[in-house]
């Protein structure tokens, strides 16, 4: 038995070029710096969502727009990392028919982290992509999935390139060892290879950002929202519908604000006290975002009546029937911040039901969704 050769099936013959580790390596440096830029970003939204107890109330409020920026990028750099994804898998897929398939232990050991890195690499993007558009078509969580898959995905694209550093030193500059002894009539079709790479990633991210960045609004052709399209010219992503809340949930409204001192409060009486006016974006994890104009009572203010000490976590609790932020802690960086509002209006007219009627909250440098509409109770913790 020792010496034999397994027989060598049908395997596909490949003719075209480029499928070499030049044409790999360039297009591999820009897919890395989107991977980290998504991944760097997606950890900063995670934390700003679901921050651990060290971290509960210490989470800064300014600047107003960060989170807007950071997952704008976070968005932005996913989207531009699948059309580089694809065409670094067309440079190397004909390595997957190389026989035999596994020469040593090694070998196998560094196949199975490749086909760990796709196949996380396929899953994140593209989760991520229907999370965008809010379409869940698969029985887990997205969150915590998502979540978990970006720091295996991190692990095994550090660990690939640690695998291939010889390889990619050797093609990284056109006039690296490796590259100049590769054809140099491939030169040419290299360059228009990632010519159209680059123009294939600008397109769709010029076509996409216009969400978060307004500037490029009128570009915004395949992005799941518009800045502009929405009740009160602002996006929503869960109306009252979806909420359960209605005009006849809102009838015998009142604010209740238990702090040492509780108290409650009508619509009416909380039009009634100092109003303020911020611009403050509303910067969605879908990677949408706007600034907007809203009118209301200072959080701080309603606070210090309650008698609450300054650096009290407020629990804020939803009329929505349902849902995973019903309920919502806000560190005392937020509920202190001036520019923290119980929003009463938006844009000069009273909140609609779909923007949280009868009032909401509207804060700096927080995720939409702990932006809490409909809001019922303030919690002093």
């Amino acid at each position: 038995m020792e010496g034999m050769k397994l027989p060598r099936p049908p395997l596909p013959v490949f003719s075209g070029r480029l499928h070499d580790a030049r044409t790999a390596t360039a297009i591999g440096r820009w897919l890395g710096l989107a991977l980290v830029v998504c991944f760097v970003t997606g950890v900063i939204s995670h934390y700003e969502q679901h921050p651990p107890a060290w971290l509960a109330n210490s989470l800064p409020s300014r600047p107003t727009w960060g989170y807007r920026l950071s997952q704008g990028l976070h968005v932005a750099s996913g989207i531009a990392a699948v059309p580089l994804l694809l065409a670094k898998l067309w440079t190397v897929y004909p390595r997957l028919f190389v026989w035999p398939p596994l020469r040593s232990v090694r070998h196998a050991l560094e196949r199975l982290s490749v086909a760990v890195l796709v196949a996380t690499a396929l899953l994140e993007l593209f989760t991520g992509l229907l999370n965008a558009a809010q379409w869940y078509p698969w029985p887990f969580s997205f969150v915590p999935v998502h979540f978990a898959l970006a720091w295996v995905l991190t692990g095994s694209l550090l660990l690939h390139v640690a695998v291939k550093a010889p390889e990619i030193r050797m093609h990284w500059r056109r006039g690296s060892p490796g590259t100049l002894s590769l054809p140099a009539e491939d030169a040419v079709d290299r360059r228009a290879l990632l010519t159209a790479v680059g123009t294939a990633v600008g397109a769709v991210t010029v076509t996409t950002a216009g969400q978060s960045f307004t500037p490029l609004s009128r570009l915004d052709l395949l992005a799941p929202r518009h800045p502009d399209h929405g009740p009160q010219a602002l996006p929503v992503n869960r109306t009252a519908v979806q909420a359960g809340v209605d005009a006849r949930t809102v009838r015998d409204w009142r604010l209740r604000v238990d702090g040492p001192r509780p108290y409650e409060l009508s619509l009416d009486e909380l039009r009634e006290l100092p109003q303020r006016e911020v611009v403050l974006p509303i910067a969605c994890v879908e990677g949408w975002s706007k600034s907007a104009h809203w009118t209301g009572v200072r959080i701080r203010d309603l606070l210090d009546r309650s008698g609450a000490p300054p650096g009290a976590l407020i629990r804020v609790t939803s009329l929505e029937r349902h849902g995973a932020y019903r309920v919502m802690v806000m560190p005392h960086t937020y509920a202190r911040d001036p520019l923290t509002l119980l929003a009463l209006r938006l844009n000069g007219e009273p909140l609609s039901f779909d923007h949280g009627h009868p009032a909401r909250i509207i804060a700096p440098n927080r995720p939409g969704v702990l932006q809490t509409k409909w809001v019922a109770r303030l919690e002093v913790l």
